[in-house]
């Protein structure tokens, strides 16, 4: 079982296992905390097809399993349901293998930190260095310190698009003092830009640097 410091990592097991299928034809029939109480992939519109997936999404959470080991199972259930789904095999697998491992991990790893707040009260935004593919915004945020009840974590706590692999980390008064810091930082003002779905016409407002459908806490409502 994956552990982060002296705590198995059951938090990151549980948030997945709450889950309730969802079949739906594409990744925007479902939006923002939608997400957190639902398992979908788009294009899994079969009961039966989309809880095969889940079995194989829910092993590669709970053991820890490779990108490889789940594109077997993956290969597997296609070939068994005959479905045609939308993209590449390698890049439709890493999309679904990570989405569901980085918002179960980040969304455990908030009840982690939230338990510990009244200890580490301060969180710092980290863009990890494993990013092959930087976003300039993410970049802007790396170091960033904020109290843990900032509203700022309500859109920005991460991941903050497809394929992010941004973190958290928490800090205790020593450690701001190490850092020479003596409060946090003010939350920066980014701006917004508009998406507008392409089947409904609807409108939405996001915060400049996140992706479209990923400007929520992925942890926050699992925190209470």
């Amino acid at each position: 079982m994956p552990v982060f410091g002296a705590l198995p990592f059951e938090e990151q097991i549980a948030f997945f296992r709450k889950k309730v299928n969802m079949p739906t034809e594409a990744w925007d029939d479902l939006w923002q905390q939608e997400h957190q109480r639902a398992f979908s992939i788009a294009g899994a519109a079969r009961d039966d097809l989309l809880e095969d997936m889940r079995k194989a999404v829910d092993r590669a959470v709970t053991e820890g399993v490779t990108i490889e080991t789940f594109r077997k199972d993956f290969d597997d259930i296609v070939a068994r349901y005959g479905w045609a789904y939308k993209g590449g095999r390698d890049w439709r697998t890493r999309v679904i293998y990570d989405a569901n491992i980085r918002t179960s991990y980040q969304a455990g790893r908030y009840r982690q930190l939230v338990a510990i707040s009244d200890r580490r009260p301060f969180w710092r935004y980290r863009h990890s260095p494993a990013s092959k593919e930087p976003r300039e915004q993410h970049l802007k945020w790396d170091g960033l310190i904020l109290r843990f009840d900032d509203p700022w974590w309500h859109t920005h706590y991460p991941p903050n698009g497809w394929g992010c692999r941004c973190f958290v980390q928490s800090l205790s008064e020593r450690d701001m003092e190490k850092l020479g810091k003596d409060g946090p930082d003010t939350a920066p003002d980014d701006g917004t830009y508009e998406w507008i779905n392409p089947k409904t016409g609807e409108i939405h407002v996001v915060p400049n640097g996140i992706d479209p459908g990923w400007a929520y806490n992925v942890g926050e409502k699992e925190a209470a």
